[in-house]
């Protein structure tokens, strides 16, 4: 059994925040949120100076050939250092320097991606709230026992055939998904203007006007466990016009703090930090799961009597798509926050309750069509989810490569197929 420890050099970040560059950009910090699918996004990576760059690669200057890998928040993603940029490690990442020239950079980013090899890291995982994996574990990582260096590289070479393909798909339901969230902003838009085209008969006034909002209860490590466990949402709970309820959390709620943080049927949801063209996105309440409360990651909206609930939920999604509630943000590294002050006072238009009615009757008749191809492009991503992580095991046991035999790679290119088709006819609009 071979450890990554055996075949690499795994070399810890600096555990502070590099500070971003307003002026010229010599390097690039590239932090957990930027490694994806063994690819490292610059385009998201945090520009640095030539000092960041030099103080923050004291330890070791990545190169290409070597893997950065995250440790934390997402846990277990890896990509290979580009060759076109300077990159330095951003916190809660390693770089992986290999020593051995019977070893190949991307036969071992592979292996690292591998199904069993992510098991196991969620298995030697620590955290209460947050999985980590220790920098001392990520030494222990087990590899198998590793082919030859032209074994590797016939199986990187099958393997990164059928990938391309599947990316190639996974590309084009990214297209249809972006035509359908243009769709959706132009049909908004339509429906409810800019604060200077109101028509005369609506009123013209602000969230905090149109309603009441507050700010969920915080989280803490105290209240993990407790006499008074009631379940809550949070922001990974709450996506545009859907709450997920698949993953609800509880915590202790002392004294009588859940009654204030109750959710009722027809309450607005809206994310209170998120990545910037997501930020404020919202969803209503509709009493599942019952008896939950709300955090502090969620921000509650309450209509007023004259304001419907359905009509509510339009404003906030298209000052979503407009992005009116980005310019009210602040932003701490890639997240932006929206408080409760700050949405108070964006601007809410209020229609006569006919009118209302009227809007929200025409626009779920012209949203549907896009809300059920986002529908139909999800269910094709968790196939692609999927196929990516059989092709992935399929690898590292023979099957790919045909070494086992068996009928592998004819589903495989069926799956590819599927995945490449999976976007209706006409859907890119």
């Amino acid at each position: 059994m071979t450890l990554l420890r055996d075949i690499a050099l795994v070399i810890d970040c600096e555990h502070k925040t590099a500070p971003r560059t307003e002026g010229e950009t010599y390097g690039y910090s590239i932090g957990t949120r930027e490694i994806r699918n063994g690819r490292i996004n610059l385009a998201a990576a945090k520009p640095i100076d030539r000092q960041t760059f030099e103080e923050w690669t004291r330890r070791a200057v990545p190169a290409p050939g070597d893997l950065i890998f995250s440790r934390e928040a997402p846990m277990g993603e890896v990509g290979e250092v580009p060759q076109e940029a300077r990159v330095s490690l951003g916190q809660r990442t390693v770089l992986v320097q290999i020593k051995s020239s019977e070893v190949s950079h991307r036969y071992l980013k592979y292996r690292l991606m591998a199904p069993d090899t992510q098991q196991w890291i969620k298995q030697h995982s620590a955290g209460s709230t947050v999985l980590h994996l220790n920098v001392s574990d990520v030494r222990q990582i087990p590899l198998g026992e590793l082919p030859t260096l032209l074994r590797q590289e016939r199986i990187v070479e099958v393997l990164e055939d059928h990938l391309s393909r599947l990316d190639a798909g996974v590309a084009y339901l990214n297209a249809a998904k972006q035509r359908a969230r243009v769709l959706t902003k132009a049909v908004l838009a339509a429906l409810i203007p800019d604060v200077a085209d109101y028509p005369a008969s609506w009123e013209s006034t602000t969230v905090s006007h149109a309603g009441t909002v507050e700010l969920g209860r915080q989280r803490h490590p105290d209240w993990h466990s407790g006499p008074n466990m009631h379940p809550y949402l949070r922001v990974a709970n709450v996506f545009e016009d859907r709450i997920d309820t698949t993953d609800v959390m509880e915590m202790h709620w002392p004294d009588d703090t859940f009654d204030r943080f109750r959710l009722e049927p027809d309450d607005i949801l809206l994310n209170e930090g998120q990545s910037p063209e997501w930020l404020g996105r919202p969803a209503i309440y509709r009493g599942v799961p019952k008896e939950v409360g709300f955090t502090n990651s969620l921000l509650r909206f309450k209509a007023r009597e004259d304001v419907l609930p359905e009509f509510a939920l339009l404003v906030f999604r298209r000052h979503m798509h407009t992005g009116r509630f980005r310019r009210e943000s602040r932003i701490t590294t890639n997240i932006a926050h929206l408080s409760a002050t700050r949405l108070k006072g964006i601007e809410f238009p209020v229609p006569p309750i006919e009118e209302q009615e009227c809007i929200v009757e025409t626009a779920t008749l012209k949203l549907d069509a896009a809300k059920r191809l986002e529908e139909h492009i999800s269910r094709s991503e968790h196939k692609a989810q999927a196929l990516r992580r059989s092709l992935l095991t399929s690898a590292f046991s023979g099957r790919l490569t045909g070494a086992s035999g068996g009928p592998e790679p004819e589903a495989v290119e069926a799956l590819v197929d599927e995945v490449n088709s999976a976007v209706p006819e006409g859907a890119l609009f």
